[in-house]
């Protein structure tokens, strides 16, 4: 199969769909990787190391969607480059398509078969895909909040762990999972004050044993949300319904009443965001006031730390890209339920059922698609 990797163009988004590991994987498989002209320069991985993994360089991104049969990623695809798109094409890649309508139409039109890596599963019933750039941003949600409670970001003025004899900062994770257990490390680490809130009590019993009295574990429900929201310094947003649209706990009068110079980190961004106040902001433009709450935004937080964030990244989604290259995207789809449950888009016809939810759309199961491939 011949597997394309454009540059990416999302704002300071410096990853790349294949590092030349990665590369030299496929190609000793028997598989032809094109790659865009210094698509890797952004983190260290220069042509000159892709072309010794085995790859042929292309001068624009036109020519490699017309040389390839299946497109990696990292991102979603810019409108842009949603018209690059033809139906022979298997597009692979994130998509977070619940909140994004203009994208979910151009995918529909393409005809492409579009599979995204957040609704990949995997036998635990976990996302495997979604799991590395979570903890990623996770972990980034805690320096960057950080520095958002800083004056010269308008914040409050506060050190996250404090100095003997001044308390250290609140903070609230809400969300106990990938991103929230992450978030609690750093944190923890950083010797915040730290508060967890997840509806799952297996969740909390989980982190409650490997934190023990370092932080508390609440039961998350409506009261239990807006008491802790209000307290906090810091809010990190770490929600997650599988291919839907976060749910919007963050009410606007909770941020109304949130201390004046507090910040929130809504890591949800990608889904909508779990705040009502919520955004999505940009590396360049991170930040936003709300009622004197710092809001930080950033839809592509693993971005910043983006060596570390395509390593890891490749680290997962290697095998799965092996698998369809060598299998072919229908065989490997029929042959695996964890990756169909990637397929969002084939063929003109939605097949994501939280999608279509989130966007009152028809759509049909992946199952029934799998033969028009």
């Amino acid at each position: 199969m011949i597997i394309g990797v454009p540059k990416e163009i999302k704002n300071h988004e410096y990853r790349v769909g294949l590092t030349p590991t990665s590369v030299k994987e496929l190609t000793a498989h028997g598989h032809q990787v094109v790659l865009e002209t210094s698509a890797g320069d952004g983190i260290g991985f220069s042509d000159e190391q892709y072309i010794a993994a085995g790859a042929v360089i292309l001068a624009t991104a036109d020519e490699v969607f017309a040389e390839a049969e299946m497109i990696v990623k990292v991102k979603e695809p810019l409108a842009v480059e949603r018209q690059r798109l033809k139906p022979h094409h298997t597009l692979f890649t994130y998509l977070h398509l619940a909140p994004d309508v203009a994208q979910t139409d151009d995918l529909i039109k393409s005809g492409a078969t579009c599979i995204a890596y957040e609704t990949v599963t995997d036998d635990s019933g976990r996302l495997p895909l979604l799991a590395p750039m979570s903890e990623v941003a996770g972990r980034m949600s805690i320096q960057a909040g950080a520095a958002c409670l800083e004056k010269s970001r308008q914040g409050r003025g506060v050190l996250l762990g404090g100095v003997p004899g001044v308390e250290a900062a609140k903070v609230t994770i809400i969300g106990g999972g990938v991103v929230g257990a992450n978030a609690a490390a750093m944190a923890v680490g950083m010797g915040a004050d730290v508060t967890i809130l997840d509806r799952s009590v297996e969740v909390l019993k989980k982190l409650d044993q490997q934190y023990g009295n370092k932080i508390k574990t609440i039961y998350s429900t409506g009261q239990s949300v807006e008491k802790y929201v209000l307290e906090a310094d810091l809010v990190i947003g770490g929600v997650l319904i599988p291919g839907a649209a976060a749910p919007k706990l963050i009410t606007k009068e909770m941020i109304a009443a949130m201390k004046p110079g507090s910040a929130i980190v809504d890591v949800a961004i990608d889904q909508g965001g779990c705040a009502e106040t919520a955004r999505a902001t940009t590396h360049a433009d991170p930040t936003y006031i709300v009622d004197d709450v710092v809001h930080y935004c950033v839809a592509n937080m693993p971005g910043a730390v983006a060596r570390t964030s395509a390593m890891a990244l490749n680290n997962a989604t290697l095998p799965y890209v092996l698998e369809l290259a060598t299998k072919g995207t229908r065989s490997a789809l029929m042959e695996n339920k964890h990756l169909l449950n990637g397929l969002n888009v084939c063929k003109g016809v939605l097949t994501c059922e939280s999608v279509a939810a989130a966007q009152n759309k028809p759509y049909v199961p992946a199952t029934e698609m799998i033969q028009e491939i």
